[in-house]
């Protein structure tokens, strides 16, 4: 299935930086925008991934922000 989403990107320091319009908390970078574009395909794939296997773990991760 073919998914069309707004990109929303610009140029940090040393990458170029994106998220998806539609999902905001998806965000990566790229070296180019090309690198850009295929990084937020992967990260849109995994975060819709619905496939998890019955016997998965979960496991708390801690994250200083």
């Amino acid at each position: 299935m073919k998914t069309n989403l707004k990109m929303i990107y610009w140029k940090g320091e040393k990458f170029w930086v994106g998220k998806l319009l539609e999902h905001p908390e998806i965000m990566t970078q790229g070296e180019t925008i090309e690198e850009l574009e295929e990084n937020l395909r992967d990260a849109y794939a995994l975060m819709t991934l619905d496939d998890v296997p019955e016997n998965h773990e979960v496991k708390e991760l801690a994250i200083n922000v």
